[in-house]
């Protein structure tokens, strides 16, 4: 297991416009040769959009772009002529492929929360593609075979716990609360890097928690 805190990601966004960003990987100008990827994850951002703010259109390729609303209400609209608001709860999907652009914005009155995790397809090209899942269940992981992997999304009561997936990678992003993974302590923001197929157990200690748990054998 390798565990990396929330206060050990990059710095990033634009706080003037009301962007902040946490980069979970080495992003634009911030260039880790060590941390530039794990499995086929290749991004995981945490976004926080204050009203009005958001990113203007942009273009993105050969991505797979999986977003995660904490709180708040993500406008979302693409050159395909898909327009959507994306909610807590909802998995939001746009597969580039060879080509699509795409802006994000806070158009609600309180503050956005989200997590942007970018994977890097097993076969590049082909066709954009864009889904939003509404209130994806616990039970059904969000399976992304273009990538080789599955979403796994675990909401915990007070002591409840559950077992991460056996993979080549997994990747565990805690979301809410206070969660225990094997020995380690892990607090919103943390995440945590497991490899072999090693399974751990998850638990919630006295607060309800969430976490993003990508399951990837590509």
């Amino acid at each position: 297991m390798d565990v990396r805190r929330s206060d050990e990601r990059y710095s990033g966004g634009d706080p003037a416009e009301g962007i902040t960003t946490r980069h979970a990987f080495s992003f634009g100008s911030h260039y880790d040769p060590d941390n530039v990827r794990f499995g086929a994850l290749i991004a995981c951002n945490e976004e926080r959009l204050a009203p009005g703010a958001g990113f203007a259109e942009h273009p993105h390729s050969h991505t797979e772009i999986v977003t995660w609303v904490v709180e708040g209400e993500l406008t979302h609209r693409d050159s395909t002529g898909h327009a959507t608001v994306v909610r807590p709860g909802d998995v939001q999907r746009l597969s580039a492929a060879s080509g699509v652009r795409h802006e994000e914005r806070n158009e609600g009155e309180a503050p956005l929360v989200f997590v942007q995790m970018w994977l890097a397809p097993l076969v590049p090209g082909g066709e954009p593609s864009y889904e939003v899942v509404r209130a994806a269940p616990d039970t059904t992981p969000y399976t992304l075979p273009s990538a080789g992997a599955r979403l796994h999304i675990r909401r915990l009561g007070p002591g409840d716990r559950t077992r991460t997936p056996a993979a080549p990678a997994v990747y565990v992003q805690v979301v809410r609360g206070e969660l225990r993974l094997g020995a380690y302590g892990l607090a919103p923001g943390d995440a945590v890097r497991i490899t072999d197929g090693e399974r751990a157990e998850l638990i919630a200690t006295d607060r309800p928690g969430e976490a993003l748990i990508w399951e990837m054998h590509g």
